[in-house]
């Protein structure tokens, strides 16, 4: 079974990528964070979306997380383009996804990364990946009346200064807006910082 196009790469290209920081896609302007508007309790870099793991582990099989912001480089697990709707992870191939069925969410779905318009038993993901990005920057799973939020609670990862939060839908009529209004923060490479 392909989860994702780069599986067919060859394996030593897919490890390197994985460990080293973005740096092949910062010549794309649209390459950047997809950071939460509201730094909550994290005031120096704030949240950004991002795929669970680091290096060679990246796990593709588990929902997305809103996790500190990592930098000062941008890193390949949380790099992304908005582009036609979606919220693309360039590095994987893969798009942020809406855990639904038939095309259809609930409250409460999580976020997934699944190749970008993935067709699989189960999961026609082309409808579950399109996104409207409101003036207000509440990202809403188009036609849904979902908005991406994120939950009231934090913890840390495997790394004590590091916070993460699940990801999820919710009603866009009851999000809190310090939890679910969202910006997309272009990545440009600072001179000798970068590398």
């Amino acid at each position: 079974m392909r989860l994702f196009a780069f599986c067919s790469l060859g394996r030593m290209a897919v490890v390197a990528a994985c460990f080293a920081p973005l740096t092949a896609f910062s010549d794309t302007p649209a390459v950047g964070h997809f950071k939460l508007k509201n730094s909550l309790d994290r005031p120096v870099n704030g949240y950004c979306i991002d795929v669970v793991g680091s290096g060679r582990y990246i796990r593709f099989d588990m929902p997305l997380t809103a996790h500190n912001c990592k930098g000062p480089q941008l890193y390949q697990d949380e790099a992304v383009i908005l582009e036609g709707g979606k919220i693309k992870f360039p590095a994987y191939g893969a798009c942020a996804t809406v855990a639904g069925i038939n095309g259809r969410a609930l409250p409460g779905a999580a976020l997934v990364p699944r190749q970008c318009g993935e067709r699989s038993p189960f999961l026609e993901a082309e409808s579950l990946q399109r996104f409207t990005f409101h003036p207000d920057g509440r990202v809403e799973l188009s036609g849904s009346g979902l908005c991406m939020t994120v939950s009231d609670q934090s913890d840390s990862t495997f790394e004590p200064t590091h916070r993460w939060r699940p990801l999820y839908m919710a009603r866009c009529s009851e999000v809190d807006p310090t939890r679910s209004q969202w910006e997309f923060v272009e990545y440009i490479p600072r001179s000798g910082v970068d590398g």
